[in-house]
């Protein structure tokens, strides 16, 4: 699948994306790059991405610290070496921090392979919670008592983050919002790329963009920070399905009027799978019904 021509963008367009990281991201066009790239948002927050030599997906993570625990949003795709990457990071926060241990969670935007592929590798490391996958795990982990309407507060120490369940690209979804940094980590369902949506989940899908939006706008948000790039830096353009370079490649950050801008685009009928309808930093896109 090239560049996807379908129909055009509604509503009102979202400014240009900010700019929070100084390095270009690893996207397989130097053709030798690391298995992994981190960079720091700051002395607790890093996000790493996945090496798209190693999964055509090559996702993004988030290790986020508090005070008393540390989070981690996904494993990573299939052939992924996270653990390791993690493991790096917590020694070195740690000794900065003078001391020998932090509990790690694990936790996923959603449920999908390509996001939580490397569990088994964290589930036998000491000190370690990695969390069910189902929206039933999902709630009782984070205090949701009403899923999916409820907004929860998960408190890592200093460092009390919202978690909003997004079900329609995937049951279990859901987004992170950091109020320290003004970031709000959403997954599949909101990135610069090819946002699909199962025909069937197209209801969950729009009022979880509506309650998304309705929390936008009481909360600043700085930058919407997702899993995946599958966007040019032209506007509308995608990279074909499974490509294994980026050159061009779109910023990882979307700006917060890209919420406004999707919740308008998904007002349109949208029943037909694979008829995209194209905006100048994501494409939504249809596809058939799937059970999860």
């Amino acid at each position: 699948m090239g560049c996807l021509l379908g129909t055009p963008s509604t509503g009102a367009k979202a400014a240009a994306p900010p700019h929070l990281f100084p390095e270009r991201w690893i996207d397989g066009t130097n053709g030798a790059e690391p298995a992994t790239q981190v960079q720091a948002l700051d002395a607790d927050t890093f996000v790493i991405r996945q090496s798209i030599a190693t999964n055509f997906e090559a996702p993004f993570l988030y290790l986020l610290f508090g005070r008393d625990k540390v989070l981690l949003i996904d494993s990573g795709a299939e052939n992924g070496r996270i653990r390791p990457v993690v493991d790096h990071l917590i020694g070195e926060w740690l000794a900065a921090h003078k001391r020998t241990s932090i509990p790690l969670i694990v936790a996923h935007s959603h449920s999908h392979g390509d996001h939580i592929a490397g569990d088994a590798a964290f589930r036998e490391r000491p000190d370690t919670t990695v969390v069910g996958l189902k929206p039933a795990d999902v709630a009782s982990f984070f205090g949701i008592g009403s899923w999916p309407d409820q907004i929860a507060t998960y408190d890592l120490g200093g460092r009390a983050l919202r978690i909003l369940p997004t079900p329609g690209h995937q049951a279990a979804a859901i987004m992170v919002y950091d109020p320290r940094l003004k970031i709000l980590i959403s997954g599949d369902t909101l990135y610069p790329g090819r946002l699909y949506i199962p025909v069937n989940f197209l209801p969950d899908n729009r009022a979880s963009i509506d309650r998304l939006a309705a929390f936008a706008k009481h909360h600043p948000i700085r930058a919407v920070l997702g899993a995946h790039i599958e966007m040019t830096r032209t506007p509308g353009r995608d990279y074909g399905h499974e490509a294994l370079s980026h050159p061009d490649e779109h910023r990882l950050e979307l700006p917060a009027g890209a919420i406004r801008e999707l919740q308008s685009g998904l007002k349109a009928r949208l029943d037909q799978p694979d008829q995209p309808q194209v905006h100048d930093h994501f494409i939504i896109t249809p596809v058939p019904a799937r059970t999860e």
